[in-house]
């Protein structure tokens, strides 16, 4: 499995949001650093099809990004999901998984997995105003694997987390990164020191780190030389 991502870019009259960006990735945590305003939710957004480009485009697997099949192979955290205060965790991905034409029965097993596999397994039958914001973010998760993707993309997926939901988290996207090109953007620098494979920096809309981070180097004293703060 393989994404790529061909000089992408997206333009709102004479500002350059995101700047000829190209990428590939295969299985495994790709971490998306930059600071607030980097480029990074644009970039997420037309990755998952949600924004046209201005130039470039996105594939995976040979599917393009507009395509109904290659949605089918998505899953997407953004950083704000909708959902219904007074559903119940379980209600809220069954109410989902039926959008996505999945079976009653289909729907049911695999939201009880995926409540279990996120730790909310004995909150199913709360509603969703009385969780915590951790708990919140774990249902995101959920909702954005009812369909086994191949492709899970997650916006800034800690923010707002105390550190133990934020180590918990982590934990659970690394397992996710065995079986899954993950892309996970993020403004926090700890957040991908410990999970992340591949370590991804974005400035000003363009590209200027892209590799496998050297564990000997610093990952917060870089990120500090080019954005000036630091959050862990």
């Amino acid at each position: 499995m393989e994404l790529i991502v061909d000089r992408l870019t997206k333009q709102y009259g004479s500002k350059i949001s995101v700047d000829r960006v190209s990428l590939k990735l295969r299985k495994g945590v790709c971490g998306l650093l930059g600071a607030n305003g980097a480029g990074k939710t644009t970039l997420m957004r037309m990755i998952c099809g949600i924004l046209r480009p201005t130039g470039g485009g996105v594939s995976f697997d040979g599917l393009d990004a507009s395509t109904e099949e290659y949605r089918s192979l998505l899953g997407y955290l953004p950083q704000d999901f909708g959902y219904y205060p007074d559903f119940t965790g379980m209600d809220f991905l069954l109410y989902l998984a039926a959008l996505k034409g999945m079976t009653k029965a289909d729907a049911k097993s695999k939201a009880g997995e995926l409540l279990a596999t996120v730790g909310l397994g004995g909150d199913g039958k709360k509603k969703i105003k009385t969780y915590s914001g951790g708990m919140k973010q774990r249902l995101g998760i959920a909702q954005a694997l009812l369909n086994d993707p191949s492709l899970l993309v997650l916006d800034e997926p800690t923010a707002g987390l105390d550190p133990r939901e934020r180590v918990r988290f982590r934990e659970l996207i690394a397992g996710l990164g065995e079986r899954s090109v993950v892309l996970l953007s993020t403004h926090i620098v700890s957040d991908v020191e410990h999970i992340a494979d591949r370590v991804v920096m974005m400035k000003e809309g363009r590209m200027i780190y892209d590799g496998k981070w050297d564990e000997n180097k610093d990952l917060e004293q870089f990120y500090l030389e080019q954005f000036g703060e630091a959050q862990r």
